[in-house]
Protein backbone atom coordinates (compact mmCIF):
# COMPACT_ATOMS: atom_id res chain seq x y z
CA UNK A 1 0.00 0.00 0.00
CA UNK A 2 1.36 3.40 -0.97
CA UNK A 3 2.15 5.73 1.90
CA UNK A 4 0.71 9.22 2.15
CA UNK A 5 4.22 10.68 1.94
CA UNK A 6 4.89 8.83 -1.31
CA UNK A 7 1.61 10.00 -2.85
CA UNK A 8 2.23 13.61 -1.83
CA UNK A 9 5.75 13.46 -3.22
CA UNK A 10 4.39 12.32 -6.58
CA UNK A 11 1.95 15.24 -6.46
CA UNK A 12 4.76 17.75 -5.91
CA UNK A 13 6.76 16.35 -8.83
CA UNK A 14 3.63 16.52 -10.98
CA UNK A 15 3.05 20.15 -10.05
CA UNK A 16 6.56 21.19 -10.99
CA UNK A 17 6.55 19.12 -14.16
CA UNK A 18 3.46 21.04 -15.25
CA UNK A 19 4.96 24.41 -14.27
CA UNK A 20 8.26 23.75 -16.03
CA UNK A 21 6.88 22.29 -19.24
CA UNK A 22 3.25 23.26 -19.69
CA UNK A 23 2.82 26.78 -18.28
CA UNK A 24 4.16 28.78 -21.18
CA UNK A 25 7.77 28.34 -20.01
CA UNK A 26 7.11 31.44 -17.86
CA UNK A 27 10.21 30.84 -15.78
CA UNK A 28 12.57 31.29 -18.76
CA UNK A 29 11.65 34.93 -19.42
CA UNK A 30 14.48 37.41 -19.96
CA UNK A 31 14.63 40.95 -21.38
CA UNK A 32 14.38 40.98 -25.17
CA UNK A 33 16.10 43.60 -27.31
CA UNK A 34 13.66 45.78 -29.21
CA UNK A 35 13.67 45.36 -33.00
CA UNK A 36 15.45 47.90 -35.17
CA UNK A 37 12.94 49.91 -37.18
CA UNK A 38 14.11 52.32 -39.88
CA UNK A 39 11.63 55.17 -40.35
CA UNK A 40 11.75 58.58 -41.95
CA UNK A 41 9.18 59.83 -39.49
CA UNK A 42 8.09 58.56 -36.10
CA UNK A 43 4.55 58.79 -34.71
CA UNK A 44 3.69 61.30 -32.03
CA UNK A 45 3.43 59.88 -28.51
CA UNK A 46 1.53 61.35 -25.59
CA UNK A 47 2.54 60.26 -22.10
CA UNK A 48 0.01 60.23 -19.26
CA UNK A 49 1.32 59.90 -15.71
CA UNK A 50 -0.88 60.01 -12.60
CA UNK A 51 0.93 61.26 -9.51
CA UNK A 52 -0.23 61.36 -5.91
CA UNK A 53 2.36 62.51 -3.36
CA UNK A 54 5.37 61.61 -5.52
CA UNK A 55 7.54 64.69 -4.89
CA UNK A 56 10.56 62.58 -3.95
CA UNK A 57 10.74 60.79 -7.31
CA UNK A 58 8.64 62.65 -9.88
CA UNK A 59 11.42 65.07 -10.79
CA UNK A 60 13.66 62.16 -11.81
CA UNK A 61 10.94 60.38 -13.76
CA UNK A 62 9.84 63.50 -15.64
CA UNK A 63 13.43 64.50 -16.41
CA UNK A 64 14.01 61.05 -17.89
CA UNK A 65 10.92 61.31 -20.09
CA UNK A 66 11.85 64.80 -21.24
CA UNK A 67 15.35 63.54 -22.14
CA UNK A 68 14.08 60.72 -24.37
CA UNK A 69 16.09 60.06 -27.51
CA UNK A 70 12.96 59.81 -29.63
CA UNK A 71 12.89 61.21 -33.18
CA UNK A 72 9.19 62.05 -32.98
CA UNK A 73 7.28 64.39 -30.70
CA UNK A 74 6.48 63.52 -27.09
CA UNK A 75 3.85 65.39 -25.11
CA UNK A 76 3.80 64.54 -21.40
CA UNK A 77 0.77 65.09 -19.19
CA UNK A 78 1.33 64.75 -15.46
CA UNK A 79 -1.87 64.61 -13.41
CA UNK A 80 -1.40 65.90 -9.88
CA UNK A 81 -3.92 63.75 -8.04
CA UNK A 82 -4.60 65.88 -4.96
CA UNK A 83 -1.00 65.74 -3.74
CA UNK A 84 0.00 67.49 -0.53
CA UNK A 85 3.79 67.29 -0.88
CA UNK A 86 4.73 69.54 -3.80
CA UNK A 87 4.50 66.91 -6.53
CA UNK A 88 3.43 69.41 -9.19
CA UNK A 89 6.22 71.83 -8.29
CA UNK A 90 8.87 69.10 -8.45
CA UNK A 91 7.67 68.11 -11.93
CA UNK A 92 7.63 71.72 -13.11
CA UNK A 93 11.20 72.23 -11.90
CA UNK A 94 12.29 69.26 -14.00
CA UNK A 95 10.53 70.73 -17.03
CA UNK A 96 12.14 74.13 -16.50
CA UNK A 97 15.61 72.53 -16.58
CA UNK A 98 14.92 70.50 -19.72
CA UNK A 99 16.39 71.66 -23.03
CA UNK A 100 14.67 69.13 -25.32
CA UNK A 101 11.75 69.67 -27.69
CA UNK A 102 9.54 67.35 -25.65
CA UNK A 103 7.02 69.16 -23.47
CA UNK A 104 5.47 68.59 -20.04
CA UNK A 105 2.06 69.84 -18.95
CA UNK A 106 0.95 69.53 -15.33
CA UNK A 107 -2.77 69.43 -14.66
CA UNK A 108 -4.76 69.20 -11.44
CA UNK A 109 -7.22 66.37 -11.05
CA UNK A 110 -10.84 66.95 -10.13
CA UNK A 111 -12.59 65.34 -7.16
CA UNK A 112 -12.95 61.57 -7.47
CA UNK A 113 -16.03 60.70 -9.49
CA UNK A 114 -18.45 57.93 -8.46
CA UNK A 115 -17.63 54.51 -9.89
CA UNK A 116 -13.91 55.18 -10.45
CA UNK A 117 -10.80 54.02 -8.65
CA UNK A 118 -8.43 56.83 -7.80
CA UNK A 119 -5.60 56.05 -10.19
CA UNK A 120 -7.85 55.46 -13.19
CA UNK A 121 -9.74 58.69 -12.52
CA UNK A 122 -6.41 60.52 -12.68
CA UNK A 123 -5.47 58.68 -15.88
CA UNK A 124 -8.82 59.65 -17.37
CA UNK A 125 -8.12 63.30 -16.55
CA UNK A 126 -4.76 63.02 -18.25
CA UNK A 127 -6.23 61.42 -21.35
CA UNK A 128 -8.79 64.19 -21.56
CA UNK A 129 -6.02 66.80 -21.48
CA UNK A 130 -3.99 64.78 -23.97
CA UNK A 131 -6.87 64.86 -26.43
CA UNK A 132 -6.44 68.65 -26.62
CA UNK A 133 -2.64 68.81 -26.47
CA UNK A 134 -1.90 65.96 -28.89
CA UNK A 135 -5.04 65.08 -30.86
CA UNK A 136 -3.01 63.33 -33.56
CA UNK A 137 -0.80 61.20 -31.29
CA UNK A 138 -0.82 57.59 -32.46
CA UNK A 139 0.29 56.11 -29.14
CA UNK A 140 -0.42 56.76 -25.48
CA UNK A 141 2.24 55.79 -22.95
CA UNK A 142 0.71 55.11 -19.55
CA UNK A 143 3.49 55.14 -16.99
CA UNK A 144 3.81 55.78 -13.27
CA UNK A 145 5.45 58.75 -11.57
CA UNK A 146 7.98 56.49 -9.84
CA UNK A 147 9.21 54.84 -13.06
CA UNK A 148 12.44 55.92 -14.73
CA UNK A 149 12.79 55.36 -18.47
CA UNK A 150 16.26 55.17 -20.00
CA UNK A 151 16.85 57.48 -22.99
CA UNK A 152 15.91 54.93 -25.64
CA UNK A 153 12.83 53.58 -23.88
CA UNK A 154 10.08 55.29 -25.90
CA UNK A 155 11.83 54.61 -29.18
CA UNK A 156 12.11 50.91 -28.32
CA UNK A 157 8.48 50.68 -27.20
CA UNK A 158 7.24 52.28 -30.42
CA UNK A 159 9.60 50.15 -32.54
CA UNK A 160 8.24 46.96 -31.00
CA UNK A 161 4.65 48.09 -31.46
CA UNK A 162 5.26 49.07 -35.08
CA UNK A 163 7.25 45.96 -35.98
CA UNK A 164 4.78 43.53 -34.40
CA UNK A 165 1.56 45.38 -35.08
CA UNK A 166 0.84 45.32 -31.34
CA UNK A 167 -2.05 47.31 -29.91
CA UNK A 168 -0.34 47.35 -26.52
CA UNK A 169 3.31 46.90 -25.54
CA UNK A 170 4.01 46.60 -21.83
CA UNK A 171 7.20 46.14 -19.84
CA UNK A 172 7.49 44.85 -16.30
CA UNK A 173 9.77 47.46 -14.73
CA UNK A 174 12.86 46.28 -12.90
CA UNK A 175 12.16 46.69 -9.18
CA UNK A 176 14.75 47.56 -6.56
CA UNK A 177 16.58 44.78 -4.72
CA UNK A 178 18.84 46.75 -2.41
CA UNK A 179 17.70 45.78 1.09
CA UNK A 180 17.50 42.30 2.60
CA UNK A 181 13.71 42.33 2.39
CA UNK A 182 13.81 43.33 -1.28
CA UNK A 183 16.38 40.70 -2.20
CA UNK A 184 14.38 38.01 -0.44
CA UNK A 185 10.91 38.95 -1.64
CA UNK A 186 10.89 41.07 -4.81
CA UNK A 187 12.21 38.47 -7.30
CA UNK A 188 9.48 36.09 -6.12
CA UNK A 189 6.89 38.82 -6.74
CA UNK A 190 7.96 38.92 -10.40
CA UNK A 191 8.17 35.12 -10.57
CA UNK A 192 4.61 34.73 -9.29
CA UNK A 193 3.35 37.38 -11.72
CA UNK A 194 4.97 35.52 -14.62
CA UNK A 195 3.39 32.30 -13.42
CA UNK A 196 -0.07 33.89 -13.27
CA UNK A 197 0.34 35.63 -16.63
CA UNK A 198 2.87 33.71 -18.72
CA UNK A 199 4.31 36.33 -21.05
CA UNK A 200 4.42 33.95 -24.01
CA UNK A 201 0.70 33.30 -23.66
CA UNK A 202 -0.09 36.99 -23.25
CA UNK A 203 1.87 37.79 -26.41
CA UNK A 204 0.26 34.96 -28.40
CA UNK A 205 -2.71 36.40 -30.34
CA UNK A 206 -4.37 32.97 -30.41
CA UNK A 207 -4.26 32.52 -26.63
CA UNK A 208 -6.96 33.95 -24.38
CA UNK A 209 -4.46 34.95 -21.67
CA UNK A 210 -4.06 38.73 -21.38
CA UNK A 211 -2.18 40.98 -19.02
CA UNK A 212 0.06 44.00 -18.70
CA UNK A 213 2.37 45.72 -16.23
CA UNK A 214 0.96 49.04 -15.12
CA UNK A 215 4.25 50.89 -14.77
CA UNK A 216 4.85 50.93 -18.52
CA UNK A 217 2.09 50.44 -21.09
CA UNK A 218 2.28 51.85 -24.62
CA UNK A 219 -1.23 51.69 -26.09
CA UNK A 220 -2.36 52.39 -29.63
CA UNK A 221 -4.76 55.28 -29.28
CA UNK A 222 -7.31 53.91 -31.74
CA UNK A 223 -7.47 50.64 -29.83
CA UNK A 224 -7.95 52.51 -26.55
CA UNK A 225 -10.76 54.54 -28.08
CA UNK A 226 -12.32 51.39 -29.54
CA UNK A 227 -12.83 49.84 -26.08
CA UNK A 228 -14.44 53.04 -24.81
CA UNK A 229 -11.33 54.61 -23.34
CA UNK A 230 -10.09 54.10 -19.82
CA UNK A 231 -13.70 54.35 -18.62
CA UNK A 232 -14.15 50.76 -19.78
CA UNK A 233 -12.12 49.59 -16.76
CA UNK A 234 -12.86 52.49 -14.39
CA UNK A 235 -13.77 50.28 -11.41
CA UNK A 236 -10.85 47.85 -11.72
CA UNK A 237 -8.21 47.67 -8.98
CA UNK A 238 -5.85 45.47 -11.00
CA UNK A 239 -6.21 47.95 -13.82
CA UNK A 240 -3.17 46.95 -15.87
CA UNK A 241 -4.29 43.39 -16.47
CA UNK A 242 -7.86 44.57 -17.04
CA UNK A 243 -6.58 46.97 -19.70
CA UNK A 244 -4.50 44.22 -21.28
CA UNK A 245 -7.57 42.03 -21.54
CA UNK A 246 -9.68 44.80 -23.04
CA UNK A 247 -7.05 45.83 -25.58
CA UNK A 248 -6.37 42.23 -26.63
CA UNK A 249 -9.94 42.12 -27.88
CA UNK A 250 -8.80 44.68 -30.48
CA UNK A 251 -5.61 42.94 -31.59
CA UNK A 252 -2.30 41.45 -30.44
CA UNK A 253 -0.51 42.68 -27.33
CA UNK A 254 3.00 42.09 -25.97
CA UNK A 255 4.38 41.82 -22.43
CA UNK A 256 8.01 41.43 -21.40
CA UNK A 257 10.69 42.14 -18.82
CA UNK A 258 12.43 45.50 -18.92
CA UNK A 259 16.08 46.39 -19.02
CA UNK A 260 15.68 50.13 -19.50
CA UNK A 261 12.60 50.77 -17.38
CA UNK A 262 13.10 50.72 -13.62
CA UNK A 263 11.25 51.64 -10.45
CA UNK A 264 12.60 54.60 -8.49
CA UNK A 265 10.68 53.55 -5.40
CA UNK A 266 11.70 50.53 -3.40
CA UNK A 267 10.03 48.37 -0.80
CA UNK A 268 12.87 48.41 1.74
CA UNK A 269 11.03 46.90 4.71
CA UNK A 270 9.28 43.57 5.05
CA UNK A 271 6.10 45.48 5.90
CA UNK A 272 6.32 47.41 2.62
CA UNK A 273 6.22 44.22 0.56
CA UNK A 274 3.50 42.84 2.81
CA UNK A 275 1.30 45.85 2.00
CA UNK A 276 2.13 45.57 -1.70
CA UNK A 277 0.58 42.10 -1.63
CA UNK A 278 -2.19 42.73 0.90
CA UNK A 279 -3.49 45.69 -1.11
CA UNK A 280 -4.67 43.68 -4.11
CA UNK A 281 -4.16 39.93 -3.62
CA UNK A 282 -7.76 39.24 -2.62
CA UNK A 283 -8.92 41.31 -5.59
CA UNK A 284 -6.93 38.95 -7.82
CA UNK A 285 -8.91 36.10 -6.27
CA UNK A 286 -12.21 37.75 -7.10
CA UNK A 287 -13.00 38.37 -3.40
CA UNK A 288 -13.80 34.66 -3.13
CA UNK A 289 -13.25 32.72 0.09
CA UNK A 290 -13.20 29.54 -1.96
CA UNK A 291 -10.46 30.86 -4.23
CA UNK A 292 -8.52 32.00 -1.17
CA UNK A 293 -8.63 28.43 0.16
CA UNK A 294 -7.54 27.05 -3.21
CA UNK A 295 -4.68 29.57 -3.46
CA UNK A 296 -3.51 28.79 0.08
CA UNK A 297 -3.46 25.04 -0.52
CA UNK A 298 -1.82 25.51 -3.92
CA UNK A 299 0.98 27.67 -2.54
CA UNK A 300 1.60 25.17 0.26
CA UNK A 301 1.65 22.18 -2.09
CA UNK A 302 3.82 23.92 -4.68
CA UNK A 303 6.47 25.59 -2.53
CA UNK A 304 6.39 24.30 1.04
CA UNK A 305 5.44 20.64 0.70
CA UNK A 306 8.52 19.57 -1.33
CA UNK A 307 10.77 20.85 1.45
CA UNK A 308 8.75 19.29 4.27
CA UNK A 309 8.59 15.92 2.51
CA UNK A 310 12.31 15.99 1.79
CA UNK A 311 12.99 16.49 5.48
CA UNK A 312 10.32 14.18 6.89
CA UNK A 313 10.10 11.17 4.58
CA UNK A 314 12.51 8.41 3.61
CA UNK A 315 13.36 6.28 0.62
CA UNK A 316 11.64 6.88 -2.70
CA UNK A 317 9.25 9.44 -1.23
CA UNK A 318 12.19 11.57 -0.08
CA UNK A 319 13.90 11.22 -3.46
CA UNK A 320 10.76 12.36 -5.27
CA UNK A 321 10.26 15.30 -2.91
CA UNK A 322 13.90 16.31 -3.34
CA UNK A 323 13.42 16.15 -7.10
CA UNK A 324 10.48 18.56 -6.83
CA UNK A 325 12.56 20.88 -4.62
CA UNK A 326 15.38 20.87 -7.18
CA UNK A 327 12.89 21.57 -9.99
CA UNK A 328 11.57 24.53 -8.00
CA UNK A 329 15.05 25.93 -7.42
CA UNK A 330 15.92 25.39 -11.08
CA UNK A 331 12.81 27.27 -12.27
CA UNK A 332 13.70 30.25 -10.05
CA UNK A 333 17.23 30.69 -11.41
CA UNK A 334 16.41 32.90 -14.45
CA UNK A 335 14.58 35.35 -12.20
CA UNK A 336 17.51 35.48 -9.79
CA UNK A 337 19.90 36.05 -12.71
CA UNK A 338 17.69 38.88 -13.96
CA UNK A 339 18.09 40.54 -10.57
CA UNK A 340 21.79 39.62 -10.37
CA UNK A 341 21.30 37.72 -7.12
CA UNK A 342 22.92 34.57 -5.79
CA UNK A 343 21.31 31.30 -6.94
CA UNK A 344 21.22 30.29 -3.27
CA UNK A 345 18.24 32.59 -2.77
CA UNK A 346 16.18 29.77 -4.31
CA UNK A 347 16.56 27.90 -1.02
CA UNK A 348 14.46 30.58 0.66
CA UNK A 349 11.55 30.20 -1.77
CA UNK A 350 9.43 28.01 0.59
CA UNK A 351 9.69 30.67 3.32
CA UNK A 352 9.03 33.45 0.79
CA UNK A 353 5.94 31.60 -0.44
CA UNK A 354 4.70 31.34 3.14
CA UNK A 355 5.15 35.10 3.52
CA UNK A 356 3.13 35.80 0.37
CA UNK A 357 0.43 33.36 1.39
CA UNK A 358 0.06 35.00 4.80
CA UNK A 359 -0.11 38.44 3.15
CA UNK A 360 -2.83 37.14 0.82
CA UNK A 361 -4.85 35.91 3.78
CA UNK A 362 -4.39 39.34 5.37
CA UNK A 363 -5.65 40.89 2.14
CA UNK A 364 -8.91 38.95 2.57
CA UNK A 365 -9.18 39.93 6.23
CA UNK A 366 -8.71 43.59 5.32
CA UNK A 367 -11.44 43.35 2.72
CA UNK A 368 -13.86 41.65 5.09
CA UNK A 369 -13.18 44.30 7.74
CA UNK A 370 -13.77 47.17 5.31
CA UNK A 371 -10.11 48.15 4.81
CA UNK A 372 -9.52 46.60 1.39
CA UNK A 373 -7.30 48.04 -1.33
CA UNK A 374 -5.83 50.76 0.87
CA UNK A 375 -3.39 52.79 -1.17
CA UNK A 376 -2.20 56.37 -0.68
CA UNK A 377 -4.97 57.18 1.74
CA UNK A 378 -7.83 55.64 -0.25
CA UNK A 379 -9.83 52.51 0.48
CA UNK A 380 -10.52 51.09 -2.98
CA UNK A 381 -11.90 47.61 -2.26
CA UNK A 382 -14.40 47.09 0.49
CA UNK A 383 -17.68 45.28 0.81
CA UNK A 384 -18.84 48.21 2.94
CA UNK A 385 -18.26 50.74 0.17
CA UNK A 386 -20.73 51.49 -2.55
CA UNK A 387 -19.39 51.56 -6.09
CA UNK A 388 -19.45 55.33 -6.11
CA UNK A 389 -17.19 55.50 -3.07
CA UNK A 390 -14.36 53.42 -4.55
Amino acid sequence: MLSLGFILSIVTVGIWTYLLLFRGFFWREAPQAAPEVARESWPEVVVVTPARNEADVVGQSMAALLAQDYPGTIQIVLVDDDSSDGTAQAAERAAAMSKTRHRLTVVKNAALAPGWTGKLWAVNRGLSEAAHLAPNAQYVLLTDADIRHERGSVRQLVARAEQGGFKLVSLMARLKTETLAERALIPAYIFYFQKLYPFAWVSDPTHKMAGAAGGCMLVERDALNAIGGIAAIRHELIDDCALGKAIKSQGPIWLGLADGVASLRGYPRWADVWMLVARSAFTQLGFSAGMLAVATVSMFATYVLPTLLTLCTVGTARLLALTAWIMMAFAYQPTLRYYRLSPLWALALPLVASFYTAATIDSALRYWSGRGGQWKGRLQASRHLEEGDA
